[in-house]
């Protein structure tokens, strides 16, 4: 497929109502907006299709017609490899790679293993909301550290995580690239997340699940590369879920460095009984063996749609976008209006139809803003845009 095909495909509107997709079938049910009037922009996935490949792979599945168990993952784990060295410069063994029923899983697999009850695990906040809800549901303690919003662009402030550890934290829980607010974490950054990992003694798991949809001359820097000292205590997660948009597959891959770790996480996968889903396996390697100028023309194709969400955004007095450095999702603040969170939603949910994660389930730093997920037809990001400008018209 040429790249304007890639793009056509792009700009092809995919009705997902009525197929059990979580962003468009539950939007009346939680939020109550009809999917056939509203815009669904808060679940993270995308209404695109995957490259044509992966679903090649899913027919070649089909006509063989037989779904047994997986086995023999060697070309599987080779093109994890390759593609982490192509796009990342990072250079996997194998043999250190567990694949997990996604990432939310793998979170949880290692919060398990690596913590006991009532643990402080740390997460900079406002940040993707499962961390703390799977934290909380393995009844150890989220810690909260609160990231700095400068200028409009999140910023850690170690002065103040210090005063906030107790001696009870045991792991550090890092989105990079940073899930709200779409910040690239740069070499000097990711290097005081590790000294402050050491100083503290805490397991760092570093989920990088958004590390592919990256913009401009911008480059993510994979934890393990930045700070390679820090291994004995490094847990690194990737998949290619947000990237390719499957994650319906539930495959995502958790690859530890250290053999004492790896032994230990391999005790967990036992205990659990967990095993590879056949159709995240296949769908995974057929995205990262011929998936490569696909992404790249999905990047430039959220990067025209950021450009075009931003600059509405920009028109309506007192809401702001944080600069989009990474991601498909962009975080508005909404704190210039003047207006309370509830009127800010109302307006953005019932009167626009325009529908958005709610800023505090990100935890603390949250509470004024709503995050917007670009990965969809520009058509909509558009009509979006023309409707939050209508629902705040008022304030032009």
């Amino acid at each position: 497929m040429s790249l304007d095909d890639i793009n056509d495909q792009f700009d092809s509107t995919i009705n997902r109502i009525g197929t059990h997709s979580a962003k468009w079938d539950m939007l009346e049910p939680l939020y109550g907006v009809d999917p056939n009037e509203g815009i669904a922009m808060w679940v993270a996935d995308m209404d695109f299709r995957p490259p044509q490949r992966v679903l090649d792979c899913l027919q070649e599945m089909r006509d063989h017609g037989i779904f047994g168990y997986y086995g023999d993952d060697k070309s599987y784990r080779s093109a994890i490899v390759n593609w982490m060295k192509m796009r990342h410069g990072w250079n996997v063994d194998p043999s250190h790679i567990f694949t997990t029923h996604g990432l939310v899983n793998g979170t949880a697999l290692c919060i398990q293993t690596f913590t006991k009850p009532n643990d402080g695990v740390v997460i900079f906040t406002p940040v993707y909301h499962a961390f703390a809800r799977v934290i909380k549901a393995n009844n150890r303690e989220v810690v909260e550290c609160e990231l700095a919003n400068v200028n409009g662009r999140y910023e850690m402030d170690f002065d103040a995580y210090e005063k906030q550890m107790t001696g009870n934290e045991t792991m550090l829980i890092l989105c990079s690239p940073h899930n709200p607010g779409g910040r690239v974490w740069t070499q000097s950054e990711l290097a005081q997340v590790a000294d402050f990992c050491e100083k503290h003694d805490l397991i760092l798991v570093a989920d990088e699940i958004h590390h592919d949809i990256v913009f401009g001359k911008t480059r993510h820097i994979p934890m393990t590369n930045a700070a390679p000292h820090i291994a004995h205590r490094l847990v690194m997660m990737t998949a290619a879920s947000k990237t390719f948009n499957i994650a319906g597959a539930h495959a995502g891959n958790v690859i530890i460095a250290d053999q004492a770790l790896r032994e230990k996480f391999a005790a967990t996968m036992a205990a659990g009984g967990i095993s590879a889903n056949s159709f995240g396996i296949f769908m995974t390697e057929a995205a990262y063996t011929s998936g490569a100028n696909w992404v790249d023309s999905l990047v430039n194709y959220i990067d025209e749609n950021r450009k075009i969400f931003d600059a509405g955004i920009a028109e309506i007095p007192g809401l702001k976008s944080m600069p989009l450095e990474a991601t498909y999702l962009a975080w508005v603040d909404f704190s210039g209006t003047g207006m309370t969170r509830q009127e800010f939603t109302n307006r953005t949910q019932d009167v626009a139809q325009v529908v958005g994660n709610h800023g505090t389930t990100f935890g603390k730093g949250g509470e004024n803003f709503l995050r917007f997920n670009l990965g969809t037809q520009r058509s909509l990001v558009i009509e979006a845009v023309a409707r939050l400008k209508d629902a705040f018209k008022d304030l032009q």
